[in-house]
């Protein structure tokens, strides 16, 4: 503990000649009150004491210390990143949503064609059908990687944003906040795994100290309608490319009307989980620490 009274975490947050925050806010004596800070920008050295961090409330001591071999964390905005994620998600439903018109067309145009005859299909609307499908196959494609990228950006600075809230609270290693969606098997939960880490560590604390009781509603849902996009949209993928007859056809466009749908959803959810995750970072960053409780007289 320095002269200042504050832990060598806490101690580059205020003024080394006052004893006050850098940007004057009024310090907590007690422990009740959070210490304000800047915003972005300061850091949490994984080098510092246990029991120094173990004195904070919202460093509470679970996962033991991050790898003295990773780079220092630094507390940076995901507001500029969260933006970008959420306008391409925004496009993203729109081509699902032409998509989702074009398996609705194709849908019933093979349903007519199978209850009175190929020759009753209208030839300009076959056309128009298969035209809207291979304009909103090239838009998903394309959109899907641009929004892919820029949520793995958002994503691994939330993560590293955590590492600065809370050090020692992260089960899995920050490189796998972006590896791990592309490894088999283990993409269908250690991305939910390191979320949730990533939730608890940026919850706001109460004026006591303790952390802000926030549901995880939004994320939970999210991450269940993208798996089951994933899989209804691989299983309407393979029926699409072995659809010969109309009957065939028929049901993989059924199937991808299904999918189109649940992606449309989870495009909604991922966008209230990104603007949630951001919103609860910013008003954690902008409490600062929690200085040390005053010890307890017996």
């Amino acid at each position: 503990m320095s002269a200042s009274g504050y832990c060598a975490a806490c101690e580059g947050l205020v003024n080394p000649a006052s004893g006050a925050p850098e940007n004057g806010g009024p310090v907590g004596g007690d422990g009740a009150e959070p210490v304000p800070s800047q915003s972005y920008g300061h850091s949490v050295p994984p080098s510092a004491p246990q029991s120094h961090l173990g004195s904070l409330p919202m460093y509470p001591q679970t996962h033991g210390q991050p790898p003295a071999h990773l780079p220092l964390p630094r507390l940076a905005s995901p507001e500029g990143p969260a933006r970008t994620v959420v306008s391409l998600l925004g496009l993203c439903t729109l081509a699902d949503a032409v998509s989702l018109v074009a398996n609705a067309l194709t849908f019933r145009l093979m349903n007519e064609a199978i209850d009175d005859g190929p020759n009753s299909m209208s030839h300009d609307q076959v056309l128009w059908a298969d035209r809207l499908e291979g304009i909103s196959a090239v838009a998903q494609l394309v959109l899907l990687l641009g929004a892919a990228v820029a949520f793995l950006v958002w994503f691994h600075q939330v993560r590293t944003n955590a590492e600065v809230f809370r050090p020692d609270g992260h089960r899995m290693r920050r490189g796998w906040t972006v590896w791990d969606w592309f490894v088999p098997v283990v993409n269908l939960w250690f991305p939910k795994k390191i979320a949730n880490d990533i939730w608890t560590a940026s919850l706001p604390y109460e004026p006591d100290g303790s952390p802000r009781h926030a549901p995880r509603t939004v994320m939970n849902w999210w991450w269940g309608l993208w798996i089951t996009t994933l899989v209804v949209g691989r299983v309407g993928a393979q029926l699409d490319a072995k659809a010969w007859t109309l009957e065939q056809i028929r049901s993989s466009s059924g199937v991808l009307f299904v999918a189109d749908t649940v992606d449309i959803a989870a495009a909604v959810l991922a966008v209230l989980f990104v603007r949630r995750l951001t919103a609860l970072q910013h008003e954690k960053a902008q409490q600062g620490p929690v200085p040390a409780a005053a010890p307890t007289a017996v």
